[in-house]
């Protein structure tokens, strides 16, 4: 894929230099990935606290009901955590799905295809701005705290999309799911979920800590941006 290459065209020496199949007996990257997950995590909480305490009294008077949201997630070695999020939707989101896929076709296949919906109506008009700048997910940052996610890895999924990774699985659950990751900085939701499989598989093949510092600032100019938000 020509964009997987081209992000990892940097890491070409240091992939030449080691086995082309890391370890997938522990998670990637091991105790350093870890150690520096930590490092940048506590940073990002200290300098962006305000802003979160900001989103929660924004949430609170324009729409009130419980601040984050929760969703069981699929991590490292098949293991369920909830991964949190600032709440974007109403709180009767799923009523407004089963109601939008009975009488919409094209949804009904979009949402079959990508598990996302580009017009979803169960998005608040803040939470449509949480999900475009990408705020909602910083939340994430305590998942990496507690050891449930990187800041960069797969994008985690849910029990229903296991089976789309057939045997790719097996590379997944040998990693921490990511805040970000290769799919986000390579199209979003404007790839397909097959391209996204493909991306999740090559970084937990193809791991380095130039890989991952390629894709921290990348992503960096892919939220200032905007591109491919749901």
């Amino acid at each position: 894929m020509a964009k997987i290459t081209s992000l990892a065209a940097g890491t070409k020496s240091n992939v030449a230099s080691r086995p082309a199949e890391v370890d997938l007996s522990r998670p990637v990257g091991g105790s350093l990935k870890r150690a520096v997950d930590v490092t940048l995590t506590l940073g990002a909480l200290l300098v962006l606290s305000p802003l979160m305490l900001l989103i929660i009294a924004a949430m609170k008077i324009s729409d009130p009901g419980p601040v984050f949201f929760g969703h069981k997630r699929v991590g490292f070695d098949g293991r369920h955590f909830r991964c949190y999020k600032f709440r974007s939707m109403a709180t009767n989101s799923a009523e407004l799905l089963q109601r939008l896929l009975q009488s919409d076709p094209a949804a009904s296949a979009e949402w079959e295809a990508t598990q996302k919906l580009r017009n979803d109506p169960r998005v608040t008009r803040l939470g449509r701005f949480l999900r475009e700048t990408s705020l909602d997910e910083l939340p994430q940052l305590f998942n990496v705290l507690r050891g449930e996610m990187s800041l960069i890895g797969p994008r985690p999924i849910v029990d229903e999309e296991v089976h789309r990774y057939t045997h790719r699985f097996e590379a997944y659950k040998r990693t921490r799911p990511g805040v970000t990751g290769m799919w986000q900085v390579n199209g979003r939701s404007n790839t397909s979920y097959a391209s996204r499989v493909k991306f999740d598989t090559y970084y937990v093949r193809h791991w380095s800590l130039w890989l991952d510092v390629q894709i921290l600032f990348k992503t960096i100019k892919v939220v200032m941006n905007r591109e491919g938000s749901c």
